[in-house]
C-alpha cells in the first residue's frame, strides 16, 4: 500500500456559527473536526467505532496536542489530512495536518487513542484486532510537533467550578472530550483572546466523569504566556489536564 493510500483527507468550511469574536475557528470546532476525521479515517479502513462495537469494543482519546501557525477564518475552506503514526499493543499514535484554502500547512496534532472493552471499560490489545492488520496503516507522513507533555499542576485554589448538565454528555453517558476543551478556554478572560491566540492546545484524557458530577478547574501560569490545567471531579479525581500556550498576535 502507497504511503498517500494510508493518509486520509477531508474537506471543511469555516461556517459562522463555528468561529468565535476574532471570526476564527474556535478550537472546540476544530478538535470535533480532527475526531470526526479520525472516525473517517478508521471507518474506511474496518476499523471504525460502529466495526468496534459490534464485537463489544470502542476507541478512546488518551491524549491530544495541537499546534497551530493560525486558524481558518469565517466561510474559509480549509482541508485535514490523517494518518495512523504507530500502532502498540494497547495505543495507536494518530497524527493530522490542518491545510488552509490555498494548500498551506497551517497546524499540525498528534493524538493518542486505546480500544476498551464496553463491557469492563479497560483496554483491550490493538495487536488481536482484525489479526493486526491495523499495523498495514501505519505511515511515515511527518509531524513536526512536539508529542503531548507531561502536565503537573500544583494549585490548590479552584479557578472555576461547574456541574456536568445536559449539553456536556455524549452518547456514552460521560462528558464529551470536545467539552472540557471548551470549558477550559472558558477560564481565559476574552480580553486574552483579544491579545493574542492560542499557539499550542494539549488535552491529558485520565478519568470519565458523568452528568451532575461536579467539575473543578486549577490553573497554573507557568510563564511565556503557558498555563497548565487540571480538572477534577467530586473533589479529588483528576479526569483530565490540559496545556494551553498563548502568543501574541
Amino acid at each position: 500500500m502507497s504511503e498517500n493510500n494510508k493518509i486520509g483527507t477531508y474537506g471543511f468550511v469555516a461556517e459562522p456559527f463555528h468561529v468565535d469574536f476574532t471570526g476564527r475557528l474556535t478550537m472546540g470546532v476544530l478538535g470535533n473536526h480532527l475526531l470526526n476525521c479520525a472516525g473517517f479515517h478508521a471507518t474506511e479502513r474496518s476499523f471504525g467505532i460502529a466495526t468496534l462495537n459490534e464485537d463489544n469494543y470502542t476507541w478512546v482519546l488518551s491524549r491530544l496536542a495541537i499546534e497551530l501557525d493560525e486558524m481558518p477564518y469565517q466561510y474559509e475552506d480549509f482541508s485535514i489530512q490523517t494518518w495512523v503514526e504507530n500502532v502498540y499493543r494497547l495505543f495507536t499514535d494518530r497524527n493530522f495536518a490542518i491545510i488552509n484554502k490555498d494548500g498551506k500547512k497551517i497546524g499540525y496534532a498528534r493524538s493518542v487513542w486505546a480500544m476498551i472493552s464496553l463491557n469492563t471499560r479497560k483496554p483491550a490489545d490493538l495487536l488481536a484486532l482484525h489479526g493486526g492488520s491495523i499495523v498495514d496503516y501505519v505511515c511515515d507522513e511527518p509531524c513536526p510537533i512536539e508529542k503531548p507533555s507531561r502536565i503537573k499542576v500544583t494549585s490548590m485554589e479552584p479557578a472555576s467550578s461547574l456541574n456536568a448538565r445536559y449539553s456536556d454528555i455524549d452518547i456514552n453517558g460521560h462528558v464529551n472530550s470536545i467539552r472540557y476543551i471548551e470549558h477550559i478556554l472558558d477560564l481565559f478572560p476574552i480580553e486574552l483572546y483579544k491579545e493574542s491566540r492560542i499557539r499550542r492546545f494539549e488535552m491529558a484524557y485520565v478519568a470519565e466523569s458523568y452528568y451532575d458530577d461536579e467539575l473543578t478547574f486549577y490553573k497554573d501560569y507557568v510563564g511565556d504566556g503557558t498555563y497548565d490545567v487540571e480538572v477534577r471531579k467530586n473533589g479529588n479525581e483528576v479526569v483530565c489536564r490540559s496545556k494551553v500556550i498563548f502568543v501574541g498576535k
